[in-house]
């Protein structure tokens, strides 16, 4: 029998807390009716433990007690699925939170709970009893100030949350009407009968979840379901201010809403209709990443009809628009150094078709492609976001589109296309900047090679000729150009005369691209 809750005993917990959840995981699922019956919180709550141990399986063997606990609560958050999923990672962080620093003895343990119940309460924005957080807080109120040894502690909790379980359809009418206890709840009562068990070191069998009442409809079945139709989840890097701003703003959206974690790394739910909102909302805090949108249907809600084979390209400036937009492709249109809007994105990509390859031809707009793109695949589309980093690589994926070829094959072969296209571009600097290539004043010109600075002079012309040279190869064939607005009179063909003189293998092809700021766009296939 364990005296303190240390670093191995952490590991063993996480460990059979996951196993554990992963053999209760569908009886689980089948009392899942609240906040929405869709039959996965035992499926969401083994994932989140999941992540949870295998963020511990990465550490070394002698990692102290802070190193795990703090691994133990960071694996957690990224990996958290779901409502209950999410409440739970950050009642393991308040855990950590006290049990990091402490022996980790009974009291210590009590603490801990404690402040796991307060920090899961404070993450949900609309608290609702007859859940996961009455019973962690039933099981936290159970040890609170209690004095005794550690397994006196974690047995009391996980009675305690048992007991608050089975009092959970009597606190929400729903889980009555289904003859179902609480999933979430559930789930809880089995992590803390887990560690109960680790550290008594008396393993139970087979995992002890209240079954439903006979004759009633458990799970999605249990009732029509209402509410918004999407799930929307991500990682959000930002600070706590923007945050804070955040609840208000998801809060007003939709329900269900859960914001948890700290020191910068957030981990946002929300049930909403309009899941590209709800993820702008988060792209104007900060930096979402590992967006997730579930259809979770409802009245009203139904998945467009397939349509065509498209392509959506976004585009800087009007005239570069016009380009993609005579390759057949439907343009988001961007200011540049901005991203276009989620929405503007999602519509193109509604409007291209039901298979859609999207070009961003933009680092930046990836990420707002990428949100579009997962919006859309909930809603019946096929959609595939290219890796394209600049425009003559869009422009090069969409030489080669097939719209006759299998939706894989096409995206392939544009990929390839993209990937087999080297970029440049020409700058003229409107700042002091410091580069690989040296210190670039105002008024200085600077030509770019696939994203690294590669020179530095006075003359567009004769950079823009250096940054081609960089960019060939003996296996180079074709050429594009884009000429910016303000591009010096005759700069594209001053560099075609030049290829024509060195290379006149290769073929050369110029368009008015009107972008701003870059006097020259310059892609070799």
């Amino acid at each position: 029998m364990l005296q303190v809750l240390d670093a191995p005993a952490v590991r063993r917990w996480s460990r059979l807390a996951a196993e554990t959840l992963g053999r209760a995981r569908r009886e689980i699922d089948a009392l899942n009716v609240f906040p929405v019956p869709d039959g996965d919180t035992g499926t969401n709550l083994h994932l989140t433990m999941l992540s949870a141990a295998e963020a511990l399986d990465e550490l070394p063997a002698d990692a102290d007690t802070a190193a795990t606990w703090q691994a133990f609560a960071r694996g957690a958050l990224l990996g958290a699925r779901g409502n209950s999923g999410v409440i739970v990672s950050q009642a393991l962080r308040g855990l950590a939170e006290v049990l990091r620093t402490a022996e980790g003895r009974g009291s210590d343990l009590g603490r801990g709970l404690v402040r796991a119940a307060e920090l899961a309460r404070e993450a949900v924005a609309r608290p609702v009893e007859g859940t996961v957080l009455s019973v962690l807080t039933a099981a936290a109120g159970a040890v609170r100030g209690l004095s005794a040894d550690l397994a006196a502690v974690a047995g009391k909790a996980a009675e305690e949350a048992r007991a608050a379980l089975r009092r959970t359809p009597g606190q929400l009418d729903v889980l009555a009407r289904s003859g179902v206890v609480d999933a979430g709840g559930a789930g809880l009562a089995l992590i803390l009968e887990s560690l109960a068990a680790v550290v008594t070191g008396s393993y139970p069998g087979r995992p002890d979840v209240p079954a439903p009442v006979r004759g009633t409809l458990p799970g999605p079945a249990a009732e029509p379901r209402g509410g918004p139709c999407y799930e929307v989840m991500y990682l959000l890097d930002a600070g706590a201010d923007a945050v804070g701003r955040l609840r208000r703003e998801l809060d007003a959206l939709g329900d269900s809403l859960v914001v948890v974690g700290g020191d910068d790394l957030w981990n946002v739910h929300v049930h909403v209709d309009d899941a590209g909102a709800a993820i702008e909302a988060g792209m104007a805090a900060g930096r979402p990443h590992r967006i997730r949108v579930t259809y979770l249907g409802g009245p009203g809600h139904t998945h467009p009809p397939a349509r065509r084979r498209g392509v959506v390209a976004v585009a800087a400036g009007p005239a570069l628009g016009a380009v993609f937009g005579q390759a057949g492709a439907v343009v988001v249109r961007r200011e540049p150094g901005s991203s276009p809007p989620l929405a503007a994105v999602l519509a193109a990509i509604r409007e291209a078709g039901s298979e859609v390859a999207v070009l961003p031809n933009d680092d930046g707009t990836r990420e707002v492609a990428t949100a579009a793109a997962e919006v859309a695949r909930e809603e019946g589309l096929t959609v595939a976001v290219l890796p394209t980093r600049a425009s003559v690589q869009g422009l090069a994926a969409l030489a080669v589109h097939d719209p006759l070829r299998r939706f894989d094959d096409d995206v392939v072969a544009m990929t390839e296309a993209a990937a087999h296209t080297r970029h440049g571009h020409v700058w003229v600097a409107d700042r002091e900047v410091m580069t690989s290539a040296g210190l670039v004043a105002p008024g200085d010109v600077l030509g770019v090679v696939d994203g690294d600075a590669a020179v530095v002079g006075a003359d567009v012309t004769g950079v823009a000729i250096e940054v081609v040279r960089r960019m060939m190869t003996p296996a180079s064939e074709l050429v594009t150009m884009l000429e910016g607005v303000g591009a010096p009179p005759g700069l594209a063909g001053a560099v075609r005369d030049h290829l024509a003189a060195e290379r006149p293998d290769v073929e050369v092809v110029v368009y008015e691209g009107g972008q701003g700021g870059y006097p020259l766009l310059v892609g070799v296939e």
